[in-house]
This record gives C-alpha cells, structure tokens and sequence, in this order.
C-alpha cells in the first residue's frame, strides 16, 4: 500500500481523534496531501509538526457549526482540489432502553453524525465527481443496520449518515463520474493508547484504529476503483 496515494489530496475531519490521528499518519505514508480539521487547535498543531510537509492546510473549527462548516467549504474550494473526503467525526449516546432514553439523545446525535455528513456530501458531489479518483468515506456501525433497544438513537443517527452517503454514491453513478462513496463498517474502534492502557485485554470485536485506516487508504486507492455504495464489514459478525 505505500504511496498508493502519490499527490492527491485527502481532507480528513475529527483529524485530531484516536482513529483521526491514526488515519493521517496512514494517509502521510502513503504519499497524500493533507487537510486537516479538527476543533482543537492544538491537535493540528501536533499532526503539522509530526507530518510536516504532508500538511497542505489545517482548518479549527467545529464542524457541527453551520457557519464553520460553510467556512470550511469556502476555504477548502480556494485550495488546490480535495481528491478524498475522509469523514471521521463522531459520536455516541445511549445505554438506556428506547422507551426510557431521553429524546435529547436524538438531536444530541443530529448534529456530528447526520448534519456534518450531508452537509459534506452536498458540499463535495460536484467536486469529487470531477476527479478521475474522488472518494468519500465514513465510519459506521453495524447498529445501523441491526439497531437495539439501548441505541436507538445512535443507530438513528448513523443510519441517516450511511443515507446520505450511499446517496451521494449514486450520485456519482448518475452523472457518470469514477468518483466513489463507501461506509466501512465497524462494531468498535481500539487505539494504540488504549492497549498500551489495558494491555491484559482480549479487545475481541474491537477493530485495531491502524487497521482501519489502512482500509481507508485502500478504499481511497485505485485498487478500489469499481468499489461503490458499498459497505465494508471489519467483523465478522460472530456474537461477541
């Protein structure tokens, strides 16, 4: 997978989160051009010192902001073409049962899950489907397709997000463009710092952060190029 890559241009949000951070440095070795957004400042100042020229740009701001977000996308267009949208900014509610959890759990949820993700598909269908290799891709869960009583509203939210990029992979379908827009899927999401943490651990149906972001570059590379609309299961889907 190295330098699969070469010169194109991925946009990452949630850069500076465990799977973010893990993400960028999988995009660095492979030979992208990064563009980083993340709401903490001092995050993009540690991925720019620790991937030095790979950094085209840096953007804090909270993407669950309207106006940050059209900021973003002003910013990004006066920029050389984004190539890759790697959508990674998340969330979670839950824990109580459908009848009992509070409806602030929903619109809690609304916002980074849903509104950043169609926001960015809107935002990105014409750009990338101009782009011999744009891609899009987000995170997700298999609640959102086999939801439970205790996150109801989490899988909401992430089956709304899935929506809205399957939506943009027809899209890219139906204008005729190579471009692509895929859903990689997993039950959970373990870092580095986290087994340095609990190294006693099994981490069963948790996928490794440094894997997933090699799938991301797989599925951005043009080994992938045929792949869209598609969702790809990191699980096995065993009971855990």
């Amino acid at each position: 997978m190295t330098r699969v890559l070469d010169g194109r241009a991925v946009l990452v949000t949630g850069a500076g989160g465990g799977l973010g951070a893990a993400a960028v440095a999988a995009a660095a070795v492979a030979g992208a051009r990064l563009v980083l957004v993340d709401r903490h400042e001092e995050r993009l100042a540690q991925l720019a010192a620790q991937h030095g020229d790979a950094v085209a740009a840096t953007h804090a701001l909270d993407l669950t902001d309207p106006a940050a977000l059209q900021q973003l996308v002003e910013s990004v267009s006066l920029r050389p073409t984004v190539d890759c949208v790697w959508h990674l900014v998340g969330g979670w509610r839950g824990g109580e049962p459908l009848d009992q959890a509070p409806l602030d759990d929903w619109a809690a949820l609304y916002e980074p899950l849903v509104a950043t993700t169609v926001a960015l598909t809107r935002a990105f269908a014409a750009p990338l489907s101009r782009r011999p290799d744009g891609r899009f891709l987000i995170v997700s869960s298999p609640q959102a397709a086999a939801p439970t009583t205790t996150n109801a509203a989490y899988a909401t939210a992430k089956a709304g997000a899935e929506a809205a990029v399957l939506a943009l992979a027809h899209h890219f379908h139906h204008v005729g463009s190579s471009a692509t827009a895929n859903v990689v899927v997993v039950p959970a999401i373990v870092t580095a710092a986290m087994r340095d943490q609990r190294p006693d651990r099994p981490w069963r149906v948790h996928v490794r952060a440094e894997d997933l972001a090699a799938t991301l570059v797989f599925a951005s590379s043009q080994a992938a190029a045929k792949m869209n609309g598609q969702h790809l299961s990191l699980f096995d889907g065993s009971p855990s």
